[in-house]
């Protein structure tokens, strides 16, 4: 189930109020005997990227359960990272993931439960996945679950900006769960301006990376893959602006490395006034980047945008306009 960016957080006793966590969704199924699966938003089984969270499987005992939740990498500070946990999204190799298991070790932040003792929980009123959440009692050396807030969202709001923290989700008491489904009953508001995008090119460099990739070209989608298909309609790639702002040297290696075999020499970009620079690089739209900035523009590209981060674990054909 997916929320709705809005400037303003709902008010009144039908809401209740949790941190928005930054980091990467996830769904954690556990079954006795069979153990625990992770999978991401786009299905694929990520369980043995992240072997600190196996005990979580220890921690449910004898409880069948679907999970819905969040990991991240937490600072020295306990704040979400997305930058740390960078180092470990899309790792593979065995010997790698130890090593940044040690690294950067993440946590598993549980928010909702969509099944118990085999038993779906999703037609249930969110109080009451919630109430039985808590119940689990999951919070150990690698996992937690926050307490939600009933009421009163702004003061919530207000700590998190304190803390440095993402934003917070406000969802409506009594309302079920929609896998998959962004609607009025989760409603985001956001600390700061931030979304993901399409890579479909770069600038080469200049000055200090002279020769190199200087900046990526972001794009969105003009329509969800869900209308398009009802529609029929073409999903056409709108251009949103550059970002050079936040590329380490390592981040700049691996995006050299991973936009090389995407290279194309047609422009995917059929709305917006595209790269104003000469001698634009294109690629296959098959990657997605998280962007931070402070406005959208009025020719409707970025305003001071930093690069975040590699994201792997949403579809490129889903990346709209928020």
């Amino acid at each position: 189930m997916l929320a709705t960016d809005a400037k303003r957080l709902p008010e009144g006793e039908a809401w209740a109020f949790e941190v928005k966590w930054d980091g990467i969704r996830a769904l954690v199924a556990h079954q006795p005997g069979a153990g625990m699966r992770i999978l991401s938003r786009r299905g694929e089984q990520i369980t043995d990227r992240y072997p600190e969270l196996s005990d979580i499987g220890e921690a449910l005992d004898a409880r069948e359960a679907i999970l819905d939740a969040e990991i991240v990498a937490l600072d020295d500070s306990g704040r979400p990272s997305f930058q740390r946990l960078q180092r470990r999204i899309g790792v593979t190799a065995p010997l790698t993931i130890r090593r940044r298991v040690a690294e950067t070790p993440v946590t598993l932040i549980a928010f909702d439960l969509l099944s118990l003792d085999g038993k779906q929980t999703v037609d249930l009123p969110y109080e009451r996945r919630r109430e039985l959440l808590l119940d689990l009692d999951l919070n150990g050396a690698h996992w937690q679950t926050p307490r939600h807030h009933i009421g009163d969202g702004e003061t919530l709001l207000a700590a998190a900006a304190r803390q440095g923290l993402e934003g917070v989700v406000a969802k409506r008491l009594g309302s079920v769960y929609r896998p998959g489904r962004r609607g009025g009953d989760w409603i985001k508001v956001r600390l700061k301006m931030r979304q993901d995008f399409v890579i479909g090119g770069w600038m080469r460099g200049q000055g200090g990376r002279s020769g190199r990739l200087g900046s990526l070209l972001l794009g969105v989608w003009d329509r969800s893959p869900a209308d398009a298909e009802e529609s029929g309609a073409r999903q056409r790639l709108v251009f949103a602006g550059g970002v050079g702002s936040g590329l380490s040297e390592r981040t700049i290696d691996q995006l050299t490395e991973l936009l090389g075999p995407l290279r194309r020499d047609q422009n995917p970009f059929e709305l917006g006034v595209g790269p104003k620079r000469p001698d634009p690089c294109f690629c296959e739209p098959r990657l997605v980047c998280s962007v931070e900035f402070s406005e959208w523009t009025r020719e409707d590209t970025l305003r001071q945008p930093a690069f975040k981060g590699l994201r792997d674990d949403l579809d490129p054909d889903s990346i709209v306009r928020e």
